[in-house]
């Protein structure tokens, strides 16, 4: 079987590498520059919590270290403090972090690994797809043909990958622009998120309506000013004068001493591909999908992207075509940021407009910074995690289905369960294997030891239910989870969402369930096991 051809070497194409070898996977990687990133202190990205575990778990490396996870959050509107949050294990931070800085965590992980090959100074300028696979071809010093089973589409915003599959990108331009600065200094605040709306001074040339703050190690600030629609140009000075305009504001007129790392100009896009599957080629990352507006991240939408594709393409390369299965990527992924983007446009005219009826309303312009807020924090329409409720993998309506904490299509709390060797660990240490993991809740296993309680009550037959999946899965036991009674059986996808919930051990129910979250039986499998009858039915006609 020929390996994955994954074009672009950010950390989206780095990531998916790293996920498609950790299930023994072969890629070949396309990198078009010379395989080193420039460092580029302003040019940082935020990860949800969820994001920054995968992150973690593909690495091997703790990114907090090399990152920022925040102690809370506030927004301000002119000198009143409108909300203030503090982050806990309810409400984890997300993780901020230098991109160059995460970039270079997952090239390091890639070093040596045994079925990732990295093509440097290769730039994709032709691809075929034939009914087995996919043929690109690369120019630069050592230009050639490639072969692959699928070819994915990293190559961000100008996608090489997407314009020779013809397909469209349609969306808005300039949507908002920032300027960027990251500069080491002192804030009257610590390490905590600022959100600074209509600040009561004066910035230089137009007014800067809105400031981000982010803390980043070592006493680095990444600051971000929102300007005013139109490319005017953001010149040195002008920068340099928001600065100290700034630091200034918050510091009752003093500015403190600073050291400018480094600036910047940030153009944020919204974007949709048509489609995201031609085939055997798809597209993740910014070739797939553009946002940014309102406190929305890209990059982490980019990941998410990995975290669903990898296991579907995994299961594909292993075990021969399922077409429903690799359709769902795009049916899944495509849904959720669409949703993103249309919350967005909805939102931006309310937020930038200025004036109209939110000068004559009461509580008007409260209730937009609520409104700003989601995005940042990560919740309503604007930023909570996506979910596959509708996903055409979604089993049909199950006879022991029983409602938990977390409906089916949402990510799943992470707990602490006990492996099969009965060891203690997080829930979200087993995803991203390729395997489905089935949990059973049972109270007071944790103070026993494993070999007194595996061979008792439903556990036998809950380990036969299991190792008669269509796929293979990871039988996990933990003391509890939000909102599930004893002997409660979840089944979890690869990349963490919930497929179902079932009231004690339903084989049947968890069997239906496991087919349909790996899109059925494939067309390989029916023939084999038709094969199979064949056989068994001639063996009894000739005895």
């Amino acid at each position: 079987m020929d390996p994955v051809i994954i074009v672009g070497a950010g950390p989206v194409g780095l990531a998916l590498a790293l996920a498609l070898a950790r299930q023994e996977v072969p890629c070949v990687l396309l990198d078009e520059g010379p395989g080193k990133d420039e460092p580029r202190p302003a040019r940082t990205v935020v990860l949800r919590e969820d994001t920054a575990a995968l992150m973690e778990r593909l690495t091997g490396v703790p990114l907090a270290r090399a990152g920022a996870r925040p102690a809370g959050w506030r927004s301000m509107r002119r000198k009143q403090v409108v909300h203030e949050i503090a982050y806990d294990d309810a409400r984890p931070a997300p993780l901020h972090i230098a991109q160059h800085v995460l970039t270079g965590a997952l090239r390091a992980a890639l070093t040596g690994e045994r079925l990732v090959r990295i093509a440097l100074n290769s730039r994709l300028d032709s691809l075929e797809q034939e009914p087995s696979g996919v043929t690109a071809h690369t120019r630069g010093p050592e230009g050639t043909w490639w072969r692959g089973s699928y070819l994915v589409g990293c190559d961000g915003p100008r996608s090489t990958v997407r314009k020779l599959q013809d397909i469209r990108f349609p969306g808005r331009t300039a949507v908002e622009r920032y300027a960027v600065a990251a500069l080491r200094t002192e804030l009257p605040w610590h390490d905590e998120v600022l959100l600074h709306r209509m600040p009561p001074w004066r910035a230089s040339g137009p007014s800067a309506g809105e400031i981000t703050a982010r803390p980043l190690p070592e006493g680095v600030w990444r600051l971000d000013w929102l300007l005013p629609p139109g490319k005017e140009l953001v010149t040195p000075e002008l920068l340099l004068a928001r600065v100290r305009e700034t630091l200034a504001g918050w510091n009752h007129g003093a500015a403190p001493p600073y050291e400018l790392l480094d600036t910047g100009v940030h153009t944020v896009h919204h974007r949709l591909a048509r489609r995201w599957r031609a085939d055997r080629v798809f597209l993740a990352g910014d070739a797939a999908h553009l946002l940014g507006a309102l406190g929305t991240h890209g990059l982490d939408e980019g990941l998410r992207d990995v975290d669903n594709l990898a296991w579907k393409l995994a299961l594909a390369w292993h075990h021969g075509p399922h077409e429903a299965l690799l359709d769902s990527y795009q049916t899944e992924r495509r849904a959720v940021v669409a949703a993103r983007l249309r919350a967005a446009d909805q939102a931006l005219p309310l937020l930038r407009g200025g004036g109209g009826l939110r000068s004559y309303v009461p509580g008007a312009a409260r209730g937009h910074d609520a409104l700003l807020m989601d995005g940042h924090l990560g919740q309503g329409a604007l930023g909570a995690p996506g979910t596959y409720a509708d996903s055409p993998l979604a089993p049909g309506r199950l006879e022991g289905e029983v409602p938990v904490g977390t409906p089916p299509g949402t990510a799943v709390t992470d707990v602490r369960v006990t492996a099969e060797d009965g060891t203690f660990v997080r829930l979200r240490d087993r995803l991203g294997r390729g395997a489905l993991l089935v949990v059973l809740i049972a109270p007071g296993t944790g103070v026993w030891e494993r070999r007194h309680w595996v061979s008792a009550g439903i556990m036998p037959r809950l380990a036969a239910a299991v190792s008669a999946l269509p796929h293979p899965a990871e039988l996990l036991v933990a003391e509890d989870y939000p909102g599930a009674a004893a002997h409660t059986v979840l089944l979890v996808r690869p990349d963490g969402h919930l497929v179902t919930a079932l009231g004690g051990v339903r084989p049947a129910d968890l069997y239906a369930a496991a087919e349909a979250v790996v899109g059925g039986a494939t067309k390989t499998e029916t023939d084999a096991e038709s094969e199979a009858e064949a056989r068994a039915g001639a063996g009894a006609a000739t005895g």
